[in-house]
């Protein structure tokens, strides 16, 4: 849910927060190279590796700037953070290269990107103080709560437009909604809507730190606020019910246990002989695996791999994964309910793992786990897990789990895919 009224002040509040002529130029919108400009002057980041490095450690001294309780800070209104950009894929050519893909459409990674350097920028123009030149303030991305595409063709050759703002407000937290759309034929139409929550840590980003607070303007901002509150509800209640931490319910537990009989040798009288029914893939023999070597060029302005970058790679392991399964290429249905566990350091060994959960009718379900691994230790630490929704044009294989782990899989997928359709519904 967005304001319309915030949105459209966003054309009029488009150079909030840029430089007068160096970071915006005038009467128009910042496009995507100008919103990352823009979050490396708000931290002090430099784009020279070295540098870099020098810059953040400068940062520890801005501690003094930062509040000691919320109610220090001004509130700020939902157009203090509204933001307009765009993506001039139409009228800049030499843009099209980094965006295109092999057919003949946009790559979804970079719009992850894209969308993920907005979201921070939405939430530092929410809790920018124009006293000091740099904020004390390190906000990251803690998860995507969820995307939505409105439509499934981006065309490679046509602008596209981002608009957002901010939602929703705790002490420490921020919801940022984010709404795409592409000129195309004379109009701009719907691509999709977004909604991150973004955490505000002190300039080190070693503890939270305060924010200031969402101040309400008009019955329809306080309607949106509220979302966020039953957002923030739903997250802690499906938290709450995961399947890492409780069994699942008995309509789950019947549904596992018919999938077992389902798989049973008739002909013999045994708990493991196992047989694949007709039209079905075992859930074992629908995986994918990547690895990346993490550089300093996929840094973030902290200095950590770039949440962006891992939704990208995470999203084209996952689509590879269902391409594969499927025959066919699939298109993008949603994105829900990636959390980001644990930062990336620059030099890891970043292992991904994608496993096909669930199918239903022409849905795909996919989950992508990823992993650091310590080459010294060889210890294995979670960083993310996402989740992924894929459609194609045919009907496609059941999957099968065999094991009570790949059940478990299972059932998270279901939950994943039933909410989404829900949502969509």
């Amino acid at each position: 849910m967005f304001s319309p009224r915030v949105l459209k002040s966003a054309s009029s509040l488009m150079c909030r927060g840029f430089s007068t002529g160096q970071m915006c130029r005038q009467g128009k919108a910042p496009d995507m190279a100008e919103v990352r400009n823009r979050l490396r002057e708000i931290v002090g980041a430099s784009t020279n590796w070295k540098d870099h490095q020098q810059a953040l450690a400068e940062r520890a001294s801005l501690s003094q700037y930062l509040a000691q309780s919320q109610d220090e800070l001004p509130a700020k209104t939902m157009k203090d953070s509204a933001i307009e950009a765009h993506l001039p894929l139409g009228t800049q050519p030499a843009l099209r290269e980094k965006y295109l893909n092999y057919h003949n459409s946009v790559r979804f990674g970079r719009i992850l990107e894209d969308l993920d350097s907005l979201a921070v920028l939405i939430c530092y123009s929410h809790t920018w103080n124009k006293e000091l030149k740099r904020s004390p303030l390190s906000i990251v991305t803690a998860l995507v709560d969820k995307i939505d595409m409105r439509k499934n063709i981006i065309y490679p050759d046509c602008d596209i437009k981002f608009t957002g703002h901010v939602t929703w407000v705790g002490k420490t937290s921020i919801e940022a909604k984010m709404h795409m759309s592409q000129y195309h034929d004379g109009a701009y139409t719907d691509v999709l809507d977004a909604t991150f929550v973004m955490v505000a840590r002190d300039p080190e980003n070693k503890r939270a730190a305060f924010i200031n607070p969402l101040k309400l303007e008009s019955p329809e901002e306080e309607a949106i606020f509220q979302q966020g509150e039953i957002n923030k509800t739903r997250r802690v209640e499906l938290s709450t019910a995961s399947l890492l931490k409780v069994a699942p319910t008995a309509e789950e537990r019947t549904l596992v246990h018919n999938l077992f009989l389902n798989t049973l040798d008739t002909r013999t009288v045994s708990f493991r002989s196992r047989i694949l029914p007709p039209n079905s893939v075992w859930i074992e023999d629908a995986k994918m695996k990547g690895l990346e070597i993490c550089h300093p060029q996929e840094r973030n302005i902290f200095n950590r791999i770039f949440g962006g970058f891992l939704m990208r790679k995470a999203y084209e392991l996952g689509w590879a994964n269902a391409c594969a399964f499927a025959g066919c290429r699939p298109t993008l249905v949603a994105v829900d309910d990636i959390v980001f566990r644990k930062p990336v350091e620059i030099g890891s060994l970043l292992l991904l793992s994608s496993q096909v959960c669930y199918t239903e009718g022409m849905h795909i379900q996919v989950r992508v786990h990823t992993e650091v691994l310590d080459p010294l230790t060889r210890q294995h630490s979670t960083t993310n897990v996402f989740h992924f929704t894929f459609r194609v044009e045919k009907d496609i294989p059941a999957i099968v789990p065999q094991s009570y782990g790949e059940s478990m899989l299972y059932l998270d997928g279901k939950r994943h895919f039933d909410e989404t359709m829900r949502s969509q519904g």
